[in-house]
């Protein structure tokens, strides 16, 4: 297995605190596949407004964050280095359940299709084995 703290998950994104939404990597195989977590806390400053009697991570963010996942993948192959990778689709996305403080949130991003610099990943994210989002991610490299 290929893990990554979020040292290394800054040297192939360019994403930064607080918009780094992946805490490290458990498995990726460059081109391939990354399995990530995000450890949600209620720090998080997303929580502030969204909402203060009941916070909920925002769906967006969680697309956000397996999107950062799927580049890992993507970005760790050596033609990749130093670039970035854009989102250019969402599709098939679903919102199954909530992601709130204290769930540790386990991303997976599988790349299904590659062309050129465009490519699509399927993507899965879920907490406690219970799948909360998934989607059809398509993405640039440039």
């Amino acid at each position: 297995m290929n893990s990554l703290n979020v040292k290394q998950i800054e040297e192939i994104l360019p994403h930064r605190h607080p918009f780094l939404l992946v805490d490290y990597i458990e498995d990726y195989e460059p081109g391939q596949y990354a399995i990530g977590y995000k450890c949600v806390t209620f720090r998080e400053d997303f929580f502030r407004g969204h909402f203060p009697q009941e916070p909920v991570m925002p769906g967006v963010l969680t697309i956000e964050a397996l999107a950062q996942t799927g580049a890992v993948a993507i970005l760790s192959e050596e033609e990749s280095r130093g670039k970035i990778a854009y989102f250019a689709g969402i599709n098939k996305c679903k919102f199954k359940g909530k992601v709130v403080p204290g769930d540790k949130l386990r991303l997976e991003t599988r790349i299904i299709k590659r062309k050129g610099p465009l490519g699509i990943g399927e993507a899965k994210a879920s907490v406690d084995g219970k799948v909360v989002v998934q989607a059809e991610l398509t993405f640039m490299v440039g």
